[in-house]
C-alpha cells in the first residue's frame, strides 16, 4: 500500500514507521505525500493512540530531502514548505493523541515532526536541531512556530540561528522532549504510554485534547469559557456515566467511546 512508511495496529494503538533507511528517513514529497494519504484515511474511533517513529536505530527522520530542495526556486521552495507544514499539521490536530518515539537523529524536518506531536519520547542516543541557517534556509515545516511555543523564544532563536544539535540530555532539560529512555526500552515505553491513554475514555481524551490546542491562544477568559463548554458535554456521553457509576461502585471500566 505504502513505499516509504509501515503501519501497525496494536489494538486500539496505530504504530506508524517511516521507512526510508538510505536516506535516513528523510522527508520527500512522496514521503509526504504518503503520510498525508495516511492521515486522511486514519480511524480515530477504531484507534485510540498513534505512535510516530523512524525505521532503524540511527535516525528518526532526519530532515527533509536536501537533493529534492537543491534546485528549487521561490514559489517550488513554498510550495514543498507548504506541503510538509500542512501533513504535519494534520498530525497536530489529529482528535486523538500522537506520541513520537523518536529512535536517533530528529534535525530539521525530523525535529518539527517530533515537535507536531502531542508527546516526545526519545532514545538516549537522539539529537535535535534546526540546522536549516547553514542550507540558507530557515525552517520550512512550522520550527519557528513551534519550537518557540515548546522551548520559549529566547532557546528557540539560539537553537535556530546557530542551528547546533543538541543531545537528549538537552532537549529533555530545555522541555523539547518529555522523556529520555535507553534506546531498548523506546518502543515499549511510548506503547506503555499509548496503552495507558486508550484505557482512559475516548470522547474524553479528544475532547482534552481539542481544549489544549484550541485554549492555547485565546485569553484567559475565552480558555476558560471554552473548557467550561467542553466540560459540560461530556455529561451528555455514556462513558461518563459507565465511568462515574464504576468509580463509584469500586468497578473497573471499560470505555466504549459513546
Amino acid at each position: 500500500m505504502y513505499n516509504y512508511i509501515k503501519i501497525e495496529e496494536k489494538q486500539a494503538v496505530m504504530v506508524l514507521t517511516i521507512s526510508a533507511p538510505k536516506s535516513l528517513n528523510a522527508l520527500n514529497s512522496e514521503i509526504l505525500a504518503e503520510l498525508n494519504s495516511f492521515l486522511d484515511s486514519f480511524d480515530c474511533n477504531k484507534y485510540r493512540c498513534l505512535i510516530v517513529t523512524g525505521d532503524g536505530e540511527k535516525s528518526f527522520v532526519a530532515g527533509a530531502d536536501i537533493s529534492e530542495m537543491a534546485t528549487l526556486n521561490v514559489q517550488q521552495g513554498q510550495t514543498f514548505g507548504n506541503r510538509g507544514a500542512s501533513v504535519f499539521r494534520k498530525f497536530e490536530t489529529l482528535p486523538v493523541p500522537v506520541i513520537a518515539a523518536v529512535n536517533g537523529f530528529a534535525l530539521g524536518g525530523g525535529c518539527e515532526l517530533a515537535m507536531a506531536c502531542d508527546i516526545r519520547i526519545c532514545s538516549d542516543n537522539a539529537k535535535f536541531g534546526q540546522p536549516e541557517v547553514g542550507l540558507g534556509i530557515i525552517p520550512g515545516f512550522s520550527g519557528t512556530v513551534r519550537l518557540a511555543r515548546l522551548v520559549g523564544m529566547g532557546m528557540a532563536k539560539q537553537l535556530i540561528y546557530t542551528g547546533k544539535a543538541i543531545k537528549a540530555d538537552e532537549a529533555l532539560r530545555i522541555g523539547l522532549v518529555n522523556a529520555v529512555v535507553p534506546q531498548a526500552e523506546l518502543m515499549s515505553t511510548a506503547m506503555e504510554l499509548a496503552n495507558q491513554i486508550a484505557a482512559n475514555a475516548p470522547l474524553a481524551v479528544k475532547a482534552a485534547k481539542l481544549c489544549i490546542n484550541t485554549e492555547y491562544d485565546m485569553c484567559m477568559d475565552d480558555a476558560i469559557l471554552y473548557e467550561n463548554g467542553a466540560f459540560g458535554n461530556c455529561f451528555a456521553t455514556q462513558d461518563q456515566k459507565n465511568g462515574m457509576k464504576a468509580f463509584l461502585n469500586k468497578e473497573k471500566v471499560v470505555f466504549e467511546g459513546k
